[in-house]
């Protein structure tokens, strides 16, 4: 048995062998997030397990078809006035990304910590970490196979969306031959492959319009055509009715403009408050340039967020691209 697999027979004897558990995530949580904590609370009520699953803040309403939803806390609405020993961290690349949730672990507190950033610090007590999956919904599916947990159509669906929002749309070039092989067995289960693409990719609000047209004003490229950026500021937000849910996913437009190497937005959710996103193609490692704002990520996907004003974070991040491109 390698490393990696006595991980995985460490982390499902630690869900065996406690109880009363609290599952959080990453801030701003995607569908590899979200899926993967609900994969992971329905692993624990096969061992009739109690948990509480939470979020820093609210998580996106298009995966409200995923089982168990309603059991996800926001504690911004929804705070919670106790402590938990035992501690289940998924797809967080670092204690940084769980959010405001450390009040919440007891002094002796145990984290198993699941995930497959390159970034990811390590810092459970337990770490299930394989930085070359595909999404961490890969190493739940994995987990689910070493722990013996009995898949069904719940646990598969959500293990699924976790590998369609993560390999975006199964397009990126993390989508491997075992991913493949992942998503055909959890279809054998009931998974409506179509009716989940169209929830977690295709339909957009009409706030998204909205704030989309704001965003593509403000589009600007730099260095040779090899950076494109556009920004959203508060006033866009507060004008449109948009949230940042609604505002994600705007990235994308930039990067993927022909030519462009990165893509970059900057969506402002509060004055003050700047939410960087980058997305890069081939040889720029953006993970690092985020990691050195204190973020983190993948090399071709990562973020961070900026206690700045628009201008100012625009400097800052054009600055560091400049580096890593070696232009001035």
């Amino acid at each position: 048995m390698n490393d990696y697999q006595s991980r995985l027979q460490e982390a499902a004897a630690f869900m065996r062998e406690h109880d009363d558990f609290l599952i959080i995530s990453h801030v701003n949580p995607d569908g590899d997030t979200t899926g993967s904590a609900l994969a992971a609370a329905l692993m624990l009520e096969q061992l009739g397990k109690s948990y509480v699953i939470v979020n820093e803040g609210e998580t996106p309403g298009k995966f409200g078809f995923l089982p168990r939803f309603h059991k996800l806390y926001n504690l911004a609405e929804s705070p919670i006035e106790r402590t938990f020993t035992h501690v289940i961290a998924v797809d967080a690349a670092d204690s940084k990304r769980m959010g405001d949730v450390t009040h919440l672990f007891a002094n002796d507190v145990q984290i198993l910590n699941i995930d497959h950033h390159p970034t990811n610090d390590e810092f459970g007590r337990f770490n299930v970490i394989r930085t070359d999956a595909a999404a961490t919904a890969e190493i739940m599916y994995e987990l689910m196979v070493a722990g013996k947990f009995t898949c069904n159509a719940e646990l598969a669906t959500c293990i699924y969306t976790g590998l369609l929002t993560d390999t975006g749309g199964f397009r990126y070039s993390n989508t491997s031959s075992f991913v493949m092989q992942i998503a055909a067995e959890m279809l054998q289960y009931g998974v409506k492959p179509g009716d989940i693409a169209e929830q977690c990719l295709e339909e957009i609000t009409w706030e998204h319009v909205q704030i989309l047209r704001h965003a593509l004003q403000s589009l600007q490229l730099s260095f040779d055509n090899r950076v494109a950026l556009l920004k959203v500021h508060a006033s866009d937000l507060e004008e449109t009715g948009a949230s940042m849910e609604d505002a994600g996913g705007l990235v994308n437009y930039a990067r993927n403009m022909k030519g462009v190497e990165v893509g970059v937005s900057l969506c402002e959710p509060v004055p003050g408050v700047i939410k960087v996103s980058l997305r890069s193609r081939q040889d720029i490692d953006v993970s690092q340039i985020a990691k050195s704002l204190g973020g983190g990520g993948h090399a071709k996907a990562a973020g961070c967020t900026l206690q700045s004003s628009m201008e100012e974070a625009e400097k800052i991040v054009l600055a560091k691209l400049g580096e890593v491109l070696g232009v001035d």
